[in-house]
């Protein structure tokens, strides 16, 4: 059962974080080991959110913007992932495991791309508003050129506060699914969280700006989940 409620403070939360990652205080909330814990204790659920997000950190560490460079919108994925894994763990009423944990950051890591899409799409939007803002202060309008500031935040609230929403929702609905789940594999989704976050660890030693580090965490986790799920099905040992 969806509980509308951690939906609606995700979707805040979220959005807010948006907000401080682009237009104000820009104070390090919006890094993913706080934007992720912050989300997993609205949600009622902090170790999932404080081990997302320390994964998440490492991944994205160093990710900066330079130049006209736009990385991935870690704050997205940090966000999106805690919801999700917060939300399976609030369905299963036992609190989270590693498993629900590499099945969140496996299903919503990808945000963190749509983010950069999203950013790069309001770009202009966000300019023309810019310029607008500047001839209404040089001329004097002041009320008119902060009016222009905030219509500029606006499309950023909302669209990483639906995103941040719809995962808290999703993982409510992706609890049973994961119940169905045979026990090998999900065995191996909970040695994945481990294997990902020592991949994470190296990226974040050799340098995390590489643009493969999501698929280099991938590959690690799907051949852990093969290895124990094979070793269990074929009585190995593990």
């Amino acid at each position: 059962m969806v509980v509308w409620t951690h939906v609606l403070l995700a979707g805040v939360w979220g959005g807010l974080l948006a907000l401080e990652r682009r237009a104000f205080l820009q104070a390090m909330f919006s890094r993913p080991l706080v934007a992720a814990t912050g989300m997993g204790l609205l949600l009622e659920d902090l170790p999932s959110g404080l081990f997302i997000g320390m994964l998440l950190e490492l991944f994205y560490l160093g990710a900066a913007t330079l130049g006209a460079a736009l990385p991935e919108n870690d704050t997205l994925a940090a966000t999106s992932a805690a919801a999700a894994g917060s939300a399976m763990a609030n369905a299963s009423g036992g609190g989270g495991t590693p498993a629900m944990w590499s099945l969140a950051i496996l299903l919503f890591i990808g945000t963190g791309r749509v983010g950069r899409l999203i950013d790069r799409s309001l770009e202009q939007y966000s300019a023309r508003l810019a310029s607008k803002a500047m001839a209404s202060a040089e001329a004097g309008q002041l009320t008119r050129a902060v009016r222009q500031n905030l219509w500029g935040m606006w499309p950023h609230f909302l669209s990483f506060g639906a995103i941040s929403a719809a995962s808290a929702a999703l993982g409510y609905l992706l609890w049973p699914s994961l119940q169905r789940l045979p026990l090998p594999a999900v065995r191996g989704l909970a040695w994945a969280y481990p294997a990902m976050a020592s991949v994470a660890a190296a990226i974040a030693v050799r340098g995390s700006h590489s643009r493969k580090a999501a698929l280099y965490a991938g590959a690690a986790a799907a051949a852990v989940t093969l290895w124990v799920a094979a070793s269990s099905l074929f009585g190995g040992p593990l």
